[in-house]
């Protein structure tokens, strides 16, 4: 079978990586194999024009399909920007407010901070259902235990995430919300019947995918009602059975980070890139900063097709539908040089953003 061409198999990876500007190593992966996307943790921003400038920086590192990327700004304790950016409460005050149109008026101003600095990808909003109060790791950063609310807010960001420009990422499925266990730290156990996923767990990403969500991030837990042998987000009985066939997801599956503890404690993070993909994920994120495992996921990915251990269809089906996604958000945004110091503290912070947080704080 004819090797798989480096710069396309690049396409399936989110990279992380080290320091305000995208480092020598970043740059080899970019050159060698092509990028999918990066993502940016605290490690990365400094200050706004310092984002501003990074981001742009990405933007140009790619000649033919332009790179995702892409942050955890969710609100509450998963936010990887802070002041001077608006600092939002977590999405469990939309939750309480049942208000659908603070949800909406959150997620422009979310959308016109993220668009400012250049951030194209938003993993959020999260679509676990908090119906486990023992459930540290998700908590209130779910929207609601109610699976109505969690579904009527969840669409409503996603369509005003999207309307602004910036891709949604709805998370993590099919659930994270009824767990005990971290899986950052370890593989958590969902022992529900299908049924009761599809009453309760599965009504959040179905509404979102109603909404058009560009993308859904698998959850790494362990349903041995569905998958006796691996975890969701390298089940393809979950991702391709449920999400894919049953859902009707024509979007982006991305997988949740393959070096967290559930998925790296069992499986080599190449390993599980393969398996991730042959699952039905259309991309794997790989979060660390060391260049040397992200290139080892995609000499992996080539050798699995090489070995036709990965169906080359299947790869040619995830580029496919990364490419549309970025069509539908990339193509049409020409990267322009960032703004002014002065222009973009304009567009961030704002008073009116910080009114609606403040509306938001009122149901703490």
């Amino acid at each position: 079978m004819p090797r798989p061409p480096r710069q396309s198999i690049g396409q399936l990876l989110i990279a992380g990586f080290d320091g305000g500007s995208p480092s020598a190593g970043l740059r080899a992966l970019v050159r060698e194999f092509g990028l999918g996307g990066v993502i940016l943790f605290a490690r990365n921003i400094e200050a706004p024009e310092q984002v501003a400038e990074l981001c742009f920086e990405i933007s140009q590192l790619a000649a033919d399909v332009p790179l995702w990327v892409s942050v955890d700004q969710e609100g509450g304790r998963v936010a990887r920007l802070k002041k001077p950016f608006t600092e939002w409460p977590p999405m469990a005050t939309l939750g309480k407010s049942d208000d659908g149109g603070l949800a909406e008026r959150f997620a422009r101003a979310l959308a016109a901070e993220l668009k400012a600095i250049g951030i194209t990808l938003d993993y959020a909003p999260v679509l676990d259902v908090y119906t486990n109060p023992h459930n540290r790791v998700i908590g209130d950063r779910a929207l609601s235990e109610d699976a109505d609310v969690v579904a009527r807010l969840g669409a409503t960001i996603v369509r005003a995430l999207q309307g602004a420009g910036v891709a949604a990422c709805g998370k993590h499925f099919p659930g994270h919300g009824d767990t005990g266990a971290d899986s950052h730290l370890e593989l958590p156990l969902v022992e529900h019947p299908v049924e009761r996923l599809r009453s309760v767990e599965l009504r959040p990403f179905k509404a979102a995918v109603e909404a058009g969500v560009a993308a859904v991030m698998t959850a790494h837990v362990f349903l041995p009602a569905i998958d006796e042998t691996y975890p969701a987000t390298l089940s393809k009985g979950i991702v391709t059975g449920l999400l894919r066939d049953e859902l009707q997801f024509k979007g982006v599956v991305l997988s949740d980070d393959l070096e967290m503890k559930a998925i790296a404690a069992h499986h080599a993070v190449p390993e599980a890139a393969v398996l991730a993909l042959g699952a039905g994920c259309d991309g794997v994120l790989v979060c660390g900063p060391n260049h040397d495992v992200h290139a080892a996921v995609l000499e992996a990915l080539i050798h699995a097709v090489e070995e036709e251990r990965l169906p080359r269809s299947r790869v040619e089906d995830a580029l496919d539908r990364g490419r549309r996604a970025k069509e539908r958000f990339l193509t049409s945004q020409v990267a322009a040089r960032p703004p002014s110091s002065r222009a973009l503290r304009q567009q961030i912070g704002l008073d009116e953003h910080r009114a609606i947080a403040d509306e938001m704080s009122r149901y703490l």
